[in-house]
């Protein structure tokens, strides 16, 4: 969708639905699944369904033969609407409630996430003989969003706590990590999955062969700027796994938007342009609180590829212009120093490319203003 639309700007402005909306090609989400698996050949799919559980999408990806990734409760409920069984989850969040992993064990979920003592205290106690694995601190310096200390442990830790969670009467099943949301570096792979063999190597020392290398997330999906292709990453990982001490029975990955980033494109309308001092402003009826939060919290800004309504609007004339919410809070700035066209005004409309991803799922109705709403092609 993305790349047509961006292409053919018409098909944007055909669409009889006001703005704001964001529109998703279901069969872009379908062809970035077959992408993956053709790269990642022998690498089961679980979907980080935080990125976009609307269930049109689920419904496609567990059509494709995806597994998910959950991160509570209500996520897996969802995926049971669509007939999932919970046997094929992973729950892979490494700090998660007492009730839900009980409740989520009850269902079904046999296979759990965690990186420290007390959560392997919560899932012995709630999820009896269940089978775990850890999660590794690498390096996410490459990515546009790291994960930090939040999440993870090193490799000492994660070897005593392997040996913990055998004593604890649950089963030592895997090791993961994650190397930061839209990653830059095929290096991060390659260096995360050799501290995965490191720690593989020490725990059949221990008589425990582990049987599941996760590769988690931070799969890139394309935005502006240039990122590793699936295919380079592929290789990467094909050539590391190959490397080490023995391939456990199941390697999988967590990927999220880069199975449903570029299959959507948000549309939002113009509802207000300024000039303050020399700064050009466009306020727009979507902001950071209503669909479009990761430019604010990037570092670096957040490059969407971006048109409007306006005919040719590639060969126009631009301005550089600070773009803005509805919103009256300060902080709602989605994007400085935007090239668009310098005719822009109230009414016209702008389309963000690439925003499948971490906008509806982060949207609110903050201030009164409402999301924008959930259109669907294809599938």
């Amino acid at each position: 969708m993305s790349t047509v639309a961006f292409a053919a700007p018409i098909a944007l402005r055909l669409i009889d639905v006001p703005a704001p909306y964001l529109v998703t090609d279901l069969d872009v989400v379908a062809d970035r699944y077959a992408a993956f698996a053709g790269a990642l050949t022998g690498v089961r799919v679980h979907y980080a369904m935080k990125c976009n559980s609307s269930p049109e999408i689920l419904r496609t990806l567990v059509a494709a033969g995806s597994g998910f990734e959950i991160s509570s409760i209500a996520e897996l409920r969802m995926l049971q609407v669509h007939g999932v069984d919970p046997a094929d989850v992973l729950y892979s969040h490494p700090i998660k409630p007492p009730g839900m992993i009980a409740s989520a064990a009850k269902a079904g979920v046999r296979r759990f996430g965690f990186d420290s003592p007390g959560e392997l205290t919560k899932i012995a106690e709630n999820a009896p003989e269940a089978s775990v694995y850890v999660r590794l601190r690498v390096d996410d310096s490459t990515s546009v969003f790291p994960a930090g200390n939040k999440f993870g442990t090193d490799l000492e830790e994660a070897y005593d706590l392997m040996l913990l969670a055998r004593r604890l009467g649950l089963q030592p099943y895997g090791v993961t990590f994650h190397v930061g949301s839209q990653c830059q570096s095929t290096g991060a792979w390659r260096s995360a999955i050799r501290q995965a063999g490191v720690l593989m190597d020490r725990l059949r020392d221990e008589g425990i062969e582990l049987e599941m290398l996760d590769l988690g997330g931070g799969f890139p999906a394309h935005y502006v700027a240039g990122d590793p292709s699936i295919e380079q990453l592929g290789r990467v990982v094909a050539e590391e796994i190959n490397l080490l001490p023995y391939r456990p029975g199941l390697v999988t990955a967590e990927p999220g938007r880069f199975l449903v980033a570029e299959a959507s494109v948000l549309a939002a309308t113009i509802i207000g342009r300024e000039l303050r001092g020399e700064e050009h402003w466009l306020y727009l009826e979507v902001g950071a609180y209503h669909g479009l939060m990761e430019p604010l919290q990037s570092p670096g800004g957040w490059d969407y590829p971006m048109s409007s309504s306006l005919p040719d609007h590639d060969e126009l004339p631009t301005l550089p212009f600070t773009i803005a919410g509805p919103s009256g809070h300060a902080t709602d700035v989605v994007g400085y120093a935007i090239p668009l066209p310098a005719g822009l005004t109230v009414g016209d409309v702008l389309y963000f490319g690439s925003a499948g991803a971490y906008t509806l799922a982060y949207a609110s109705n903050f201030n009164g203003f409402a999301p924008p709403t959930p259109l669907f092609i294809g599938g």
